[in-house]
């Protein structure tokens, strides 16, 4: 039997009064999410917000014909479907379950009418999508400044964070869609980072051996975007 999921292993869920919480919670259900499911597609109406618990989701943008880019990444520390508290309704990107694990889900419309109840989710939600925009820029930025093993370690450090633990799966997929680059390339980066000792790769289970290391190698985008969400989400 599977562990109960425990609300609060979501940071926004557990940042908000006890009482908005609970009016929260009381629309939501839990689901399960299976890796590399596709949750929403871009432009479709939003039909569900998600809170991950222990699963994690991958934000692909469509940049060309057969050419898809990760751009952003949503776990326990986020939600999927903020943009709805802008009176948003259509889904920006092409989601898919980047790690598998449990959720919170809850309609769209439902969301809108706790929005209504909940000044505090409300303003929770705005500040996030601040979170959402800063890892929107930092991703095209990165994308055009920094190696591919760098910004390999910056996912996989990343990944981690929401996975929570030291082992977990990664497919090429995913790697060919975070650093926009064909296979061969998405190879060679994961190669110089297990030479370095940093992450041992087998098949689609990835290993973190040295996570000091991983984050020396990591570009510095990966502390910024801790840094900003510091700022939009922790700021007290």
């Amino acid at each position: 039997m599977s562990a109960p999921i425990n609300p609060a292993d979501n940071h926004l869920i557990g940042l908000l009064p006890r009482p908005d919480r609970d009016r929260l919670l009381a629309t939501c259900e839990p689901v399960t999410l299976h890796l590399s499911g596709v949750v929403c597609e871009p432009g479709a109406p939003t039909v569900h917000a998600y809170f991950p618990i222990t699963g994690f989701l991958s934000l692909v943008a469509h940049t060309e014909v057969n050419k898809r880019l990760e751009v952003g990444m949503v776990g326990r520390e986020g939600m999927l479907g903020a943009e709805l508290a802008l009176g948003v309704t259509n889904a920006p990107f092409h989601v898919l379950v980047q790690g598998a694990g449990k959720a919170l889900r809850l309609s769209a419309p439902a969301l809108t009418q706790v929005l209504t109840q909940s000044m505090a989710l409300k303003d929770l939600l705005h500040r996030y999508m601040g979170v959402t925009t800063s890892q929107l820029v930092t991703s095209a930025a990165c994308l055009q400044l920094h190696a591919a093993s760098a910004r390999l370690a910056r996912w996989i450090l990343m990944s981690q964070d929401r996975a929570r633990r030291r082992r977990f799966p990664v497919t090429n997929e995913f790697i060919e869609y975070m650093l926009g680059q064909p296979q061969s390339s998405t190879l060679h980066a994961s190669q110089a980072l297990q030479e370095q000792g940093l992450i041992e790769l087998q098949g689609i289970d990835l290993h973190v051996i040295n996570r000091a290391g991983l984050e020396a190698a990591a570009c510095p985008c990966y502390a910024a975007g801790r840094s900003n969400y510091r700022h939009y989400i922790d700021r007290g």
